[in-house]
């Protein structure tokens, strides 16, 4: 039972507003017709959580807490469309609420539900909707749900975890940054008179006393240009295409790189285990796996991939031909193959490279830091340098 809330005329000529319970739209519509009222709307009801008043954003843990709620439902045995009417009528966030309501409107008309939640504006990883889409055909939903969440839970929590381990280097950086600045908003143009005596000055003094002089007299054009290019970043990267190939330039750098590439291949093969493990065909999952992935020359990779095992090729092989993993990696597979684990073996080389990962990750934000008091030391003390060679200059000229 879904309960409408109902907005209807009366035979007096008044309006009446209220909410019933009903097994579907129509039948709701009928039961108010047969009272004599005559419908102007009829909504599936909504409720507006308190905490929800403020219009809070939608985080990733509140779609992780709903599709998990959802999962345990279908487990359950509760029918698809019983779920989905239950999340839609819950207090979760106004989008979700609002998504599982979009949701259930097309189940009632006879949509798949894959097709209906790719629909419903719910934020979610392509890899979720995959594995979505893989239950679907093989009947187990409920538990391709189930596998999403556990792989967002991961994600989630790896991303806090570079979160976290960010935090100093971010305030060390922002500091540092604030102290050049007010270095040269507040130091160097007390000493800019001696730019007057230029030819008697050091290169560095007069550079740097020259561009702190040209700081304060543009500090408009800075703030108007910073900004600029801030706004145009932040438009440039929402451009899917610009941000494919800005991943794959960042997957060719050093130790971040092979970061983002673990952890990619880590992501690859825990879907593949997934899907696998739901009896998926092997085809149909390599394919459905590649699409998750988000580096554009790692899908073309994984591609080539799955044409060659669906030439005829073992998947080990193909892999090992592309080289598309490591040494581990390959032999994992190559056992899983002939002992038929292969979902087993992918979800151990999942988490040998999610591990992997995981310390590349560690080893690149170690690195951040003392990159950036060197960095910041270094100019920091150019223009210490610079404004002590201008004062000895200077008294030098004044002996």
């Amino acid at each position: 039972m879904q309960r409408y809330d109902y907005e209807v005329l009366a035979p007096d000529g008044s309006v009446l507003t209220g909410a019933m319970h009903s097994g579907s739209e129509a039948e709701a519509m009928r039961e108010l017709e047969r009272k004599g009222l005559v419908p102007l709307s009829l909504n599936l009801h909504r409720p507006r959580s308190a905490r929800w008043a403020g219009k809070a954003k939608l985080q990733e843990s509140d779609v992780i807490l709903a599709l998990h709620e959802l999962a345990t439902m279908l487990l359950s045995g509760v029918p698809v469309a019983e779920a989905v009417a239950a999340q839609a009528s819950s207090g979760h966030h106004p989008k979700l609420v609002e998504g599982f309501a979009k949701i259930s409107s097309e189940l009632t008309r006879g949509s798949a539900f894959t097709a209906a939640l790719a629909d419903a504006g719910i934020p979610l990883p392509a890899y979720a909707l995959q594995l979505a889409r893989a239950g679907e055909m093989t009947g187990r939903l409920g538990e391709a749900l189930r596998d999403a969440v556990r792989q967002m839970e991961e994600a989630h929590a790896s991303a806090a975890e570079v979160r976290n381990a960010l935090v100093y280097p971010t305030v060390l950086v922002f500091a540092g940054i604030a102290a050049v600045l007010l270095l040269f908003v507040f130091v160097v143009p007390k000493f800019s008179r001696l730019l007057d005596r230029a030819e008697d000055l050091p290169l560095l003094a007069w550079a740097v006393l020259s561009l702190g002089q040209w700081v304060n007299n543009n500090a408009l054009l800075m703030l108007v240009v910073g900004g600029g290019a801030v706004a145009a970043i932040v438009a440039a990267l929402r451009q899917p295409r610009l941000r494919m190939r800005l991943l794959d330039v960042l997957a060719g750098v050093p130790v971040l790189g092979d970061w983002l590439s673990e952890a990619e291949i880590g992501r690859w093969a825990s879907v593949l285990a997934a899907l696998v493990g739901q009896r998926v065909p092997v085809l149909t999952a390599l394919e459905l796996a590649t699409e998750a992935i988000r580096f554009p020359q790692r899908r073309k990779r994984m591609a080539q991939v799955t044409r060659r095992v669906r030439d005829g090729v073992p998947l080990s092989d193909a892999l090992e031909d592309q080289d598309a993993l490591t040494s581990t990696g390959y032999n994992l597979i190559r056992v899983g193959e002939r002992a038929g684990e292969l979902p087993a073996m992918l979800a151990s080389l999942g988490r040998l490279y999610d591990e992997a990962g995981r310390r590349r990750m560690k080893r690149f934000v170690a690195l951040i830091e003392p990159l950036a008091i060197l960095i910041i030391g270094s100019v920091i003390g150019v223009i210490i340098l610079a404004v002590i060679l201008a004062i000895t200059s200077a008294n030098d000229l004044a002996i």
